[in-house]
């Protein structure tokens, strides 16, 4: 198994148009075949010293092993995506694990 999380901060926090952009394209990145779960969201609102809820989605992605992943990486949707979002965040952060 292959466990891919990505955390997205955006440019600007308090423009909805923006927010509304890139969350519907994280849900469309989860409906891509190489993906067996997919879990798209927002941060809870848990507050305690060891939780970083500075972030604004988070996705996590879950392959049946790291070739899925690969394909997933390559896949046209994917780059679509970035390719019309990425003016939207000001910093990713990807944790992957394996098990």
């Amino acid at each position: 198994m292959f466990v891919h999380t990505v955390f997205f901060w955006l440019k600007e926090k308090e423009n909805e148009q923006a927010r509304q952009q890139l969350h519907a394209g994280l849900k469309e990145l989860a409906t891509i075949d190489e993906i067996q779960t997919a879990y798209v969201g927002a941060p809870a609102d848990t507050r305690r010293p060891v939780i970083d809820h500075t972030f604004d989605f988070s996705i996590t992605f879950v392959f049946s092993d790291d070739a899925s992943q690969e394909r997933y990486q390559v896949h046209p949707e994917h780059l679509a995506f970035i390719d019309a979002c990425k003016h939207l965040w000001e910093r990713v952060q990807v944790y992957d694990a394996v098990s």
